[in-house]
């Protein structure tokens, strides 16, 4: 099957709309987010200088959830209709039933998405004792890889390990898009850059049961990158509306159980366990920037869950550049680590170890870069 054929159909179908539906819907979400009680005001570690909306996330969850509603409805007419079948590009008709048969399962996801959800408006609107917030997205996590079935593959042979090494992968990542929510258009293009990479992924690497492209995941991750364009719109520098923590925990919620969704070793002949490093790549600066800022607050003794000016893009700033640069070199540094994300999974060992060279080495130079600035701060 020519993925190539009919590329741009799927893409206008699993993009297109939730951009558009998440776009929409934040104009009345910006209009009346006093009455629902979603402002961040300036001052504490926030860095903005006016009082900005915080309902982004609920735009990103109606742009993800509406999609797929529309999606599941599509799917359950065409099954049954030849002439529907007719007017779908081939390559599509195959994947119908198996759509169908896993839609509770996925609605199922959706609806433990939609917990996350609720808990990041809860605390954007009132705020949630850390304990609370922590011990809800560990049971959640816990439910998808024990409930659902949904965990690593590691090549560990170590059942217990995996499945406890996934909840804490599905919790660290929901944390590091929380933390990058720190300055304009951060937080959501990084996701979207890393969901785009990760689909691109999908959709050339095949199922080893099908060797088919692995599409039902592919979709996830480009309904929640469509989503999180739409978002960008209003996030763009000066923001109109920021993503606030429904859309964090929502987004890092999705794009890290997409990740264990996905087989990574391909097909063929020669397998490659080296790929399920891919998601690694993938996710290398979120994760870079979560290790870093604890890291800074374990060393000056500060709290490890209070706000602070200590992330990745504050510090660049600190460096010199303006923010929008900032932000543009992350998106830079995260798109290049998509991209070997990409290669990992199409290549033999040894050209796998320098492509996570590459990966390495890109952090290092960061590393190197920011080290100006750590010295200058303990003179």
């Amino acid at each position: 099957m020519e993925l190539s054929n009919w590329i741009a159909w799927f893409l206008g179908v699993t993009v297109v709309p939730p951009m558009l539906i998440c776009a929409l819907s934040l104009y009345p979400v910006r209009r009346f987010a006093v009455k629902l009680g979603l402002m961040d005001l300036p001052g504490g570690h926030s860095s903005h200088t006016q009082v900005t909306p915080l309902g982004g996330g609920i735009g990103i969850w109606l742009g993800i959830v509406g999609t797929f509603a529309a999606g599941t409805f599509a799917v359950a007419l065409a099954r049954g209709s030849d002439s529907i079948q007719a007017k779908l590009p081939p390559g599509v008709v195959p994947y119908l039933e198996g759509v169908w048969i896993r839609a509770g399962e996925f609605w199922c996801l959706l609806a433990c998405a939609t917990v996350l959800f609720v808990l990041g408006i809860c605390d954007d609107r009132r705020g949630v004792n850390v304990a609370i917030r922590l011990g809800v997205e560990f049971a959640v996590s816990a439910f998808v890889v024990y409930g659902l079935g949904f965990g690593l593959t590691a090549f560990i042979g170590v059942p217990w390990l995996t499945n406890l090494l996934s909840v804490v992968w599905i919790v660290a990542v929901i944390n590091s898009f929380n933390m990058l929510d720190n300055m304009d258009a951060l937080s959501g293009g990084i996701a979207a850059i890393i969901a785009g990479s990760m689909a691109a992924v999908m959709l050339s690497t095949p199922d080893p049961g099908t060797a088919r492209p692995q599409l039902f995941v592919a979709a996830l991750l480009l309904v929640v990158c469509g989503s999180l364009l739409g978002f960008l719109w209003h996030n763009r520098p000066p923001a109109k509306i920021f993503m606030g923590d429904g859309g964090s925990y929502l987004v890092g919620f999705l794009v890290a159980v997409a990740m264990l969704m996905a087989t990574f070793a391909g097909g063929g002949d020669q397998p490659r366990p080296h790929a399920v490093l891919a998601p690694l790549c993938a996710m290398a600066v979120p994760m870079y920037d979560m290790a870093t800022v604890l890291w800074i607050r374990i060393r000056e003794g500060r709290s490890l869950v209070k706000g602070d000016h200590s992330h990745f893009s504050h510090r660049l700033v600190g460096l010199g550049l303006s923010r929008g640069r900032a932000v543009a070199t992350i998106y830079l540094v995260t798109g290049t680590c998509g991209l070997a994300a990409v290669l990992l999974t199409h290549v033999s060992l040894l050209q796998a170890i320098a492509v996570l060279g590459i990966v390495a080495c890109m952090l290092l130079l960061v590393v190197i870069l920011e080290s100006t600035q750590w010295r200058k701060n303990d003179a």
